[in-house]
């Protein structure tokens, strides 16, 4: 138990959520209990750390049915994952092997084609390397699920207008960071993220796709209809048609929407587990990722060990570019190289990244403090409401997290 939690006291809990959470953080447990366990069928998980001390751990409703969410238990974060794929990134430009300001091509020179020989990785890292667009690179979802095939078809694709404007690589990211990545190594991203991630942070709960057998972590089923309404013939014309569409709805379209990437995420056990999506397919525990992210709310330290030196941290926290998104309708992303942040009352301050449906982990370092939200409701009817839920845990967590600090200033004993 943490020195932080056990010195304040813990809150008791709803008889609908597992766990522990310092007193704190009430008002959280209780608008978690509310927004999480409320609903039939789904479930989810939500861990805080301050300073690298666990203060929440709590979780509530179902993994799939008949199997309670637990401690273990992990979902697929969508977008989520491209924070820890970024992870990957900096840690081995930390060791002096990637420079943010080369080309991509130093180090994978296959990408030098059609004109790429120029784009650098602090450009694909915030998102304005103009290779977003799905059509020009894959034709349906057996595509899609063939990682290196998209590796390779990445390495020869040609940048779009939109080279050097910030605009979001939904799918693309992955790949790209991959490709850099093997090119640098030689080995795969669902290997780095064992070896680079979870393995220097001693975590289980960070898998990229479906975790290997034996592993602690359990993979949630996805609840809800899921994308069904994308795939209806009329809707996926509609959006094919998109495609050549000027402004955000089009670059929203070619950067989001293939005919049959709604089956990416159909049945009990989804293509999506089966390859190596580095921008949409962790499966990661709430507690994984506040791991994570503690690292990086804390001077690239944890437990005492150096994850990543001060001079990276500072690069990630750097905001590389203010204009607004041209596939997110404009949103002002705030993008970071791999992370964002967001002009949300107890974002302002952070980074990290949301997924679709709203799993997301963040990094505070102000206040030296990390999150991870996860849960599998997935469906077009609740999306925008779980879209923005951080907009709920953020502020909650923020809170509490002052308050925490102030009663442990309190309770420190005075000197003589």
């Amino acid at each position: 138990m943490s020195n932080v939690a056990s010195s304040t006291g813990l809150v008791d809990l709803p008889t609908s959520v597992g766990g522990y959470a310092a007193v704190e953080f009430g008002p959280l447990v209780r608008t978690f209990a509310r927004m999480v366990g409320g609903h039939p069928g789904a479930g989810g998980a939500l861990t805080v750390r301050l300073r690298g001390e666990p203060l929440v751990e709590i979780y509530a409703g179902e993994a799939a049915p008949r199997r309670a969410w637990d401690a273990d238990t992990g979902s697929i974060v969508f977008s989520a994952t491209k924070g820890v794929a970024a992870t990957v990134i900096h840690r081995l430009a930390d060791r002096g092997l990637i420079d943010y300001d080369a080309p991509m091509a130093y180090y994978w020179p296959e990408f030098a084609a059609n004109g790429k020989e120029r784009i650098t990785v602090r450009q694909v890292l915030s998102h304005r390397a103009g290779l977003y667009g799905l059509p020009a690179i894959a034709r349906g979802l057996d595509d899609i699920i063939d990682h290196r095939m998209m590796e390779e078809h990445l390495a020869a694709a040609k940048p779009d207008h939109l080279l050097g404007i910030p605009t979001y690589h939904a799918l693309t990211f992955g790949w790209l960071l991959a490709g850099l990545a093997r090119a640098v190594t030689g080995r795969g991203m669902a290997e780095l993220f064992r070896t680079e991630i979870a393995e220097p942070l001693g975590v289980d709960g960070i898998h990229l796709g479906t975790p290997p057998a034996g592993a602690p972590t359990s993979a949630a089923v996805l609840h809800g209809n899921r994308l069904s309404a994308v795939g209806v013939n009329y809707v996926s014309l509609a959006l094919g048609r998109a495609y050549s569409l000027p402004g955000a709805l089009g670059a929203a379209a070619r950067a989001l929407f293939l005919p049959g990437l709604d089956q990416l995420v159909e049945g009990d056990d989804p293509p999506i587990l089966h390859t190596e999506l580095g921008a949409g397919n962790g499966v990661c525990t709430a507690t994984g990722l506040a791991t994570l992210y503690g690292a990086l709310a804390n001077g690239g330290m944890h437990e005492g060990q150096r994850f990543l030196s001060p001079e990276t941290i500072r690069a990630m926290r750097h905001v590389e570019t203010y204009r607004l998104d041209h596939a997110l309708f404009y949103i002002p992303m705030m993008w970071h190289m791999g992370y964002h942040s967001l002009p949300v009352p107890g974002a302002r301050a952070g980074f990290g990244h949301i997924g679709l449906g709203g799993s997301f982990g963040w990094a505070d370092p102000k206040l030296g403090l990390s999150v991870g939200f996860v849960h599998n409701r997935l469906g077009i009817g609740a999306m925008s409401l779980d879209q923005i839920a951080s907009a709920w845990v953020l502020p909650l967590v923020v809170r509490g997290a002052h308050a925490a600090r102030r009663t442990t200033a309190l309770a420190q004993p005075v000197a003589a």
